[in-house]
């Protein structure tokens, strides 16, 4: 049983080697294809975006203005600190590609920004689009990080992904061979989903050329339509207790691959839409809390 991991504090050292790294959330303004109709409507049934999305980027600012209002933030703790560009809000590959081959650009040339991580569907990743990407990757550090969220279909069609397992696997094929650096983002304990299950989507993941994981635990958010389903009774989640979600981590721990840096284990929603699970945890001490349960395995 593994007692450590490769955490991304570490992964970024290897890529940056003597440099503290930060990442600057940006809200380019784009909208996602499963709400505006281009795969479907109304969005995944967990998804809030207001549950992710820093106060810096509450109104869609110019691109820089908000590069430089996340360093301004986070200077004033670390002068010598260098960033990524991180377009995390809906769909970061999801527009024309001129535009967003400007936008991506435009957040490079900012000072002290050292690279790009886009946040996007592994359905949003035309031919055309993946080619302007190398060229980015070619001259400076690019992750695309796609929304996976589970390997199993069913799940996928049961939270109105429009997607399906093979579309990741397609989209991180085609990056990897375009030289360009692959994250996935998880969910654990989506409806329906067992722990094999669970575990089996670490199975696959461990198959694919991909850099780093981000997992979290399902949340359920005030305003989504899984909040609406639970209360009406048309659904039911299995909320997670810390201790058997910490279990659960330990269990991925010892599937995934050692070379996958993990970013993440948790995610943390607003106190004023967060409905469930309420642990009380700031992300550290979650953490903390899983290095000892790992130490205990010895």
């Amino acid at each position: 049983m593994k007692t450590t991991y490769l955490d991304y504090a570490a992964y970024l050292s290897r890529v940056f080697p003597g440099v503290k790294m930060q990442k600057l959330s940006v809200n380019a303004g784009l909208s996602c294809p499963n709400r505006d109709g281009t795969t479907g409507r109304g969005g995944c049934s967990y998804c809030n975006n207001q549950s992710f999305s820093p106060g810096y980027t509450a109104s869609v600012a110019d691109v820089v203005d908000q590069l430089e209002a996340g360093k301004r933030f986070f200077a004033r703790k670390y002068p010598e600190m260098k960033y990524l560009a991180y377009f995390q809000s809906y769909t970061g590959t999801h527009g024309e590609i001129d535009h967003l081959t400007d936008l991506y650009r435009r957040a490079l040339a900012v000072d002290d920004v050292e690279g790009l991580i886009v946040a996007t569907r592994p359905d949003c990743l035309p031919p055309a689009l993946v080619d302007r990407l190398a060229e980015i990757a070619r001259e400076r550090y690019l992750m695309i990080e796609l929304g996976a969220e589970s390997s199993h279909d069913v799940t996928l069609t049961r939270v109105n992904r429009c997607h399906t397992w093979a579309d990741t696997v397609d989209a991180v094929t085609r990056l990897h061979d375009a030289g360009i650096a692959v994250g996935l983002h998880l969910i654990m304990g989506l409806p329906g989903e067992t722990t094999a299950m669970m575990l089996a989507t670490i199975d696959a993941v461990n198959r694919l050329p991909v850099a780093t994981v981000k997992l979290h635990q399902l949340q359920l958010i005030a305003g989504t339509p899984l909040a609406r389903d639970v209360e009406a009774g048309r659904e039911e989640v299995a909320i997670f207790e810390v201790d058997d979600y910490i279990d659960l981590c330990c269990n991925v721990i010892d599937r995934l691959r050692d070379d996958i840096a993990i970013e993440r284990f948790v995610s943390q929603s607003p106190d004023n839409l967060l409905i469930a699970p309420r642990w009380g945890l700031k992300n550290y001490q979650f953490v903390d809390r899983l290095r000892a349960a790992l130490r205990a395995r010895k």
